[in-house]
């Protein structure tokens, strides 16, 4: 009988591999002197309920395929925020001021290095915005590292889920796929891949020892 037990490892950036999106969101709107719900609006704006319009016109998608620059895109963001707050938001370098909230999560990076040495697959499967991505703690982590901007797909669409599952060499029902996001998440369900809805490391390494047979805790 194939053994169908799982034998790769995908796991998200912002939100796994670093401290939770709302703190970092908390912090950096706490510093930019707006509130993070003016934020919430201007993506409630570009995302709309059009999802074709959406799909074409959100500068979200575009930087996350690299279709436009960072720059372009802090200008738009900057002006929708300053319209918003009635304050000027300064949009140079506004992306690398977020960035820099981020902390590195070194439990979920441990747990990743187990998996690889215990011969499972793994890969970095992030939608990027256009930040720059920290390879020198990926030393030894990954097999493959998939960033959205890089390759031109986004998840949730399911061009690169089946991409990093071709580059790591195991089918969708033998890759666990762990993301913050639960609409990631529930994509990747529906294509096949198991996987996780990342909320705190004790669950998800719990949760990762059981599909993949082996104890990952620490």
């Amino acid at each position: 009988m194939t053994d169908l037990r799982p034998a790769a490892l995908l796991v998200d950036w912002g939100g796994v591999l670093t401290t939770d999106l709302a703190s970092v969101m908390s912090a950096w709107t706490r510093d930019e002197d707006f509130e993070a719900s003016h934020f919430a609006d201007v993506m409630r704006i570009w995302f709309g309920s059009d999802a074709a319009a959406e799909a074409r016109l959100n500068p979200v998608h575009s930087l996350e395929r690299g279709e436009i620059e960072v720059p372009d895109f802090e200008d738009r963001l900057a002006t929708e925020l300053t319209r918003l707050t009635g304050r000027e938001v300064a949009s140079t370098g506004l992306l690398q001021r977020l960035f820099d909230h981020f902390r590195h999560a070194p439990d979920m990076a441990a747990l990743v290095r187990r998996a690889r040495a215990a011969g499972i697959r793994t890969a970095l499967l992030s939608n990027s915005w256009g930040n720059d991505y920290p390879l020198d703690l990926f030393e030894g982590m990954f097999d493959e590292l998939v960033i959205s901007g890089e390759v031109g797909m986004r998840k949730p669409d399911a061009e690169i889920f089946y991409y990093t599952a071709k580059l790591v060499g195991v089918p969708p029902r033998q890759c666990v796929f762990v993301d913050d996001l639960a609409h990631n998440v529930a994509a990747a369900k529906r294509l096949g891949f198991l996987a996780i809805h990342h909320t705190r490391y004790s669950t998800t390494a719990d949760e990762l020892s059981v599909l993949f047979g082996i104890d990952l805790r620490q």
